[in-house]
């Protein structure tokens, strides 16, 4: 969608392939996008990747935060059954990882004279589910929080920090985790799972210049959900 808009894209993941061939589609569609390898909770993958984005297009403006796991909903939830190794491996991705893309992003915006910076939450991250796994509520209520502080830490350099969170959402994730059962989708008011498309809308718009007195706040997309 941000290529679609006519933006220069650099995004990253582990799954190399898949990558690449995304990148190609957008390439064939007129769009400008690079792929790298990127995992979110190692430094260098995060330099590397802000490297690209200033070497090949001389800027940086926009990040988003996207990366995210959540343990299988299938097994016991509950706090006393999660590992260690369990809770560390979520914390890291969904919460380490947004701060070090912030960390090392920032110093290139500052450079451009500003920018938007948005981080990817969960409806868990507000009003969890009681089957919500718990370290996954506590590394998107994480994210909830970081995210004010980077709003109000760096408003006078012009950069900007939302988040979003969504609520059950159509997405390979949310499918390998066994999380899309009707009962879940029974609690939602507008009685269905959301696209991926109405989450990247709200996206596009804290990214876009027309969000630009917004700082420091949620952008909740759920069907409703933790309305009630």
């Amino acid at each position: 969608m941000f290529a679609e808009e006519g933006a220069r894209v650099v995004f990253g993941d582990i799954l190399d392939e898949v990558g690449q061939q995304v990148e190609m589609n957008i390439g064939k569609s007129g769009g400008h996008a690079i792929y790298v390898h990127l995992d979110v909770t190692q430094e260098e993958d995060w330099q590397g990747a802000v490297n690209v984005a200033m070497t090949e297009y001389g800027r940086l403006d926009i990040l988003v935060n996207n990366a995210g796991i959540v343990p299988e909903y299938t097994r016991s939830n509950r706090v006393e059954d999660i590992t260690d190794d369990e809770w560390e491996r979520v914390m890291n991705v969904n919460a380490k990882g947004a701060f070090l893309g912030t960390k090392y992003a920032i110093p290139m915006m500052r450079v451009s004279g500003g920018g938007s910076i948005v981080n990817i939450s969960s409806g868990a991250g507000i009003v969890p589910s009681p089957e919500t796994p718990a370290s996954y509520a506590a590394s998107k209520g994480a994210t909830r929080l970081f995210t004010k502080s980077i709003a109000i830490q760096y408003a006078h350099e012009n950069i900007r920090c939302n988040s979003v969170h969504p609520g059950i959402v159509s997405t390979p994730m949310l499918h390998g985790a066994g999380a899309a059962n009707p009962e879940r989708v029974s609690r939602v008011p507008l009685g269905r799972i959301g696209t991926p498309e109405e989450i990247a809308y709200g996206v596009l718009y804290l990214a876009s210049d027309e969000s630009s007195f917004v700082t420091g706040t949620e952008l909740i997309i759920d069907g409703g959900r933790t309305a009630q």
